[in-house]
């Protein structure tokens, strides 16, 4: 904690290291820092799939008549 917030004033959301940003520059960028803040995202990381639940099994090719028709069905 801060000596701002032990005092009761909380700190500032942002503050400006460098150059001198104009008020509406200011208010732009706490708009964007808020509206980031509450956005939720879901989280990316997939969901791992063994090979026993993949679909590409049951989806196969159809099969080929004729000359080594045999031999294709055994490659899918």
């Amino acid at each position: 904690m801060t000596a701002e917030e032990i005092e009761g004033t909380p700190a500032p959301l942002l503050r400006v290291v460098r150059g001198q940003p104009t008020p509406e520059e200011l208010a732009a960028l706490t708009v964007v820092v808020a509206a980031l803040a509450q956005q939720q995202r879901p989280r990316r990381r997939p969901t791992p799939v063994g090979a026993w639940a993949s679909r590409t099994e049951a989806v196969r090719t159809p099969l080929r008549h004729g000359p080594g028709g045999w031999l294709a069905a055994a490659r899918h």
